[in-house]
């Protein structure tokens, strides 16, 4: 059961109907992909989960859904405009541009020529586009970088018609869209992803609350990866220094996550402070103070931030149930999946059926997808043996065991190993 290679998920992926080159039929689109059915219902069930576990269960969470287009505004305030930027560096030789702290820059990567690339210069990653039916600089938007922006310009929208108590959170999950200079590692850095993100506010007035707030919220994500089935093992708590955090984040906690090509970030936790809500305030002129009813204070919250990506963690789900059992041409693959969110649940199907009665193929294809049970209606369903009439198979994907169960207890005894 060795770590997969990103060869064998990607294989797997395309074969089982998971995830697909974007636009392949056309040669592809780098750094886009298309969700398969399967892909699709274990990503719905992980945001469902997410959404189960940071809204529905909560009651200090109010959910959003904002605009990917925004007033432009929105992202000058924010800083995206002017600092939403990778450095790029492009070889004199083959043309090829990189990210410049990606590379060794004496040797290009394409065409292995040494000492042929130029200064680096910034490279603003925002998608620009233009609304309406005249094409000029008051036109001008963006395809959003984060979904984060789109909570900030709500906050007031929150406290005018909700009016709730210090602390609350606004949650969304949402598409957002980076013009990466190299789109890589299959789904792991990709132009067009899903966020599942948190702004959460709090009273500046009490650090300590602060630091409370903070951990409970880094307990809280901890707690959502193992409940989509990812090894605590392979997870690496990273405390940012200061010379590495975003200009917003007075602190920052990284979790890694050991993938098949290394550890790299799978999930973000931020202290944003008020910077927002202050940059917002004074470009737009909207007051976005709380007013404190117990002791008449008013005053700017600060917001600390849970970031989730939907792909990564696909990703990361995929790697870590991917398993391997035997060698050669008996190895079987399956898919470890908790059953919470395995694409299907469970496979029905008759003893014969189009495999030549081989019902080992079967079980093998439904392992592959992560099915975690098969349940089979064979003769003795049908009477062969009296005793076992209206009966059914269950077979348990990763120990293979098999069950007998009254079809009549089926649906509870599925139910309840699914939770």
């Amino acid at each position: 059961m060795n770590q997969p290679t990103m060869e064998q998920i990607i294989s797997l992926c395309k074969r089982r109907g998971f995830i697909f080159p974007g636009s392949e039929i056309y040669g592809g689109l780098a750094g886009t992909y298309d969700y398969g059915p399967l892909g699709v219902a274990l990503k719905n069930n992980i945001k469902n989960l997410w959404w189960k576990q940071f809204v529905l269960d909560r009651t200090d969470m109010y959910g959003m859904d904002a605009s990917i287009l925004m007033n432009q505004n929105v992202w000058k305030a924010s800083g995206h405009v002017g600092g939403f930027s990778d450095p790029l560096v492009e070889c004199k030789n083959c043309k090829s541009r990189f990210r410049a702290d990606q590379i060794d820059a004496s040797k290009c990567p394409s065409c292995e020529k040494t000492e042929t690339f130029g200064p680096a210069r910034q490279f603003n990653m925002m998608f620009k586009t233009t609304v309406g039916a005249l094409e000029d600089a008051d036109s001008i938007s963006y395809l959003r970088p984060e979904t984060a922006q789109g909570m900030f310009v709500n906050f007031k929208n929150i406290l005018d018609t909700f009016s709730p108590k210090l602390p609350f959170g606004m949650a969304q999950i949402g598409k957002a869209f980076r013009n990466e200079i190299a789109p890589r590692d299959f789904i792991f850095r990709v132009r067009e992803f899903e966020q599942m993100e948190i702004e959460y506010f709090v009273d500046p007035r009490n650090e300590e609350v602060i630091n409370q707030t903070f951990e409970s919220l880094y307990e809280e994500q901890l707690r959502f990866i193992e409940s989509i089935g990812i090894s605590k093992e392979k997870l690496h708590k990273i405390e940012v220094p200061d010379g590495d955090r975003a200009h917003y984040s007075k602190r920052s906690v990284d979790t890694e996550f050991d993938f098949p090509f290394g550890q790299k970030e799978l999930l973000g936790l931020a202290y944003r402070t008020d910077y927002d809500l202050n940059a917002h305030s004074k470009a737009s002129g909207a007051s976005l103070d709380y007013f404190d009813e117990e002791t008449k204070e008013r005053f700017t919250p600060h917001c600390i931030e849970p970031t989730f990506g939907v792909d990564r963690l696909v990703l990361a789900v995929l790697s870590d149930a991917y398993k391997t059992e035997g060698e050669g041409d008996d190895a079987r693959v399956y898919l470890d999946f908790p059953p919470a969110i395995a694409p299907i649940k469970a496979c029905v199907s008759p003893l014969v059926w189009d495999d030549n009665g081989n019902v080992g193929k079967r079980y093998r294809r439904q392992d592959e997808i992560g099915t975690p049970f098969c349940v089979v209606v064979d003769f003795d369903t049908l009477g062969e043996h009296p005793e076992l009439l209206d009966t059914v198979t269950v077979r348990d994907r990763n120990t293979g065991k098999q069950d007998r169960v009254a079809i009549k207890d089926l649906e509870a005894y599925i139910s309840e190993r699914v939770k």
